[in-house]
């Protein structure tokens, strides 16, 4: 009990620290700055709830389904986004974005809700294919003025940030009752993707 609540403690105080350290930079960066380089990728997934309550699912499931996926899940989904961020860099066309984007907050959503605990690899396959369509998203929004590099470390960073969180988060399955309160996580997710969905189903 001890163990996890210092576990939990110390992921926080890790993302704490890392928004003060960042804080200056918004402070002092001139505006071509952030809207091209590292800030401007490290802000993207963190500034848009869809890409926010996927990342945090996977963090959640990772540490639902314990090891090894808790930290398979969340090395797996900014790998392949980040390919998914190549081929929208060079215009490779892929179709639905909009729509993978959303159903990943409901199948990532439920998937936890559920407490589904597939085989290791299709958990990996799901949340890979879902990163595709992320990291495509963040591709094609690129900034002209941006170095593709320096914005692609800023937003895979960002996203292991909210994977941590989903992490912590999931770690409260460890106490009385925790498990019920993840799910209810879950649920949350599920939720706001199907929001999402719905919007781009009848735009």
């Amino acid at each position: 009990m001890h163990i996890m609540t210092f576990r939990i403690k110390a992921v926080m105080t890790s993302l704490l620290f890392l928004l003060i350290l960042f804080e200056p930079a918004f402070a002092h960066s001139d505006v071509a700055s952030l809207q091209g380089g590292f800030m401007s990728g490290f802000m993207h997934p963190i500034s848009g709830l869809d890409h926010v309550v996927a990342m945090v699912a996977v963090g959640l499931w990772g540490a639902f389904l314990g090891k090894p996926a808790i930290w398979v899940l969340p090395v797996v989904f900014p790998l392949v986004m980040a390919f998914g961020g190549a081929l929208g860099i060079v215009g490779v066309p892929i179709p639905y974005i909009e729509t993978g984007i959303a159903l990943s907050g409901v199948v990532l959503g439920l998937v936890v809700l559920f407490a589904i605990k597939p085989p290791m690899w299709i958990a990996a396959i799901i949340v890979g294919a879902f990163a595709i369509f992320h990291g495509h998203a963040h591709g094609t929004e690129l900034p002209n003025a941006a170095n593709p590099l320096v914005y692609s470390m800023g937003f895979v960073i960002g996203t292991g940030l909210l994977h941590l969180a989903g992490i912590a988060i999931g770690e409260l399955k460890r106490l009385p009752k925790g498990e019920w309160i993840v799910r209810a996580g879950g649920a949350i997710i599920a939720a706001i993707g199907m929001g999402f969905l719905t919007h781009v189903i009848s735009a």
